[in-house]
């Protein structure tokens, strides 16, 4: 009997699944992530990242997930996926939008955002663990796609660089949490500031950490501590997926595979 081998997962995100789709006859594929969905403040930040056909780009055997880069790596290949990818779009979901509608609708909320703004229309969507029924692309989400597929890996880093330059704004306009440092996660030194100084306009109020300090300090009703001025970035409401998404381009052969 033949030994089964154990599914190896790739050192670092190559162009298989994305090679793949283009043999089915899919030319613009898009990798969605988003970065932020863990947090206790700030928003919930999603990119689609649409790469070049080339495979000799010197740059891709330095993509990792955004998680295992460092900050000056994330930010160096921030520069160079935004000057040689085809398109770029990046969705930005406020946190009074994810208390509204819960974490997991507003991930998808920016994660479709982000593929409206991308300014060529895809073919294909190739997105980190979800999948996006509300819009018509054909798509495929992908387990560990961060990991896997380049493009995907791409688009968490210009989602985490995004999310972080608009945190360390956010420590400027509300300081004293530390927001710089942590980014809004729940580290010791963020709930200290927290429980001292109660929650800023843009904590997530019904994230059980931070509703716990609220209604232990005070029975006021939690949607009072959003009623301060908010520093906005330009939020905008959710505009629907590219209309004409669905459509392949000619002489496509149908995907057997699904979403």
């Amino acid at each position: 009997m033949g030994v089964m081998k154990e599914r190896v997962v790739p050192q670092f995100p190559n162009l298989d699944h994305e090679n793949e789709l283009r043999s089915q006859g899919y030319e613009l594929i898009a990798g969605i992530d988003e970065v932020g969905r863990g947090a206790l403040a700030g928003p919930v930040v999603a990119s689609a990242v649409i790469l070049p056909h080339r495979a000799d780009v010197a740059w891709f055997e330095l993509v990792k997930d955004s998680k295992q880069l460092s900050s000056r790596q994330r930010e160096s290949l921030f520069e160079l996926i935004s000057k040689d990818a085809v398109a770029v779009g990046i969705g930005i979901v406020p946190s009074q939008v994810i208390d509204s509608v819960n974490i997991l609708k507003a991930t998808k909320l920016a994660m479709l955002q982000a593929v409206e703004k991308l300014p060529r229309q895809p073919h294909f969507l190739i997105i980190d663990r979800v999948t996006l029924s509300q819009c018509p692309i054909p798509q495929r989400g992908i387990t560990r796609g961060d990991r896997l597929c380049l493009s995907i890996a791409c688009a968490s880093i210009i989602a985490k660089v995004t999310r972080d330059r608009m945190m360390e704004k956010f420590d400027q306009i509300y300081p004293g949490y530390g927001f710089v440092q942590h980014k809004g996660y729940g580290t010791g030194v963020h709930m200290s500031s927290l429980r001292k100084l109660g929650p800023s306009p843009i904590h997530r109020l019904y994230f059980a950490p931070v509703r716990n300090i609220i209604t232990g300090q005070s029975s006021g009703s939690l949607a009072s501590a959003h009623s301060r001025p908010f520093a906005s970035f330009d939020f905008e409401p959710l505009a629907p997926c590219h209309s004409e998404g669905a459509k392949r381009p000619k002489n496509l052969t149908q995907d057997k595979s699904g979403p």
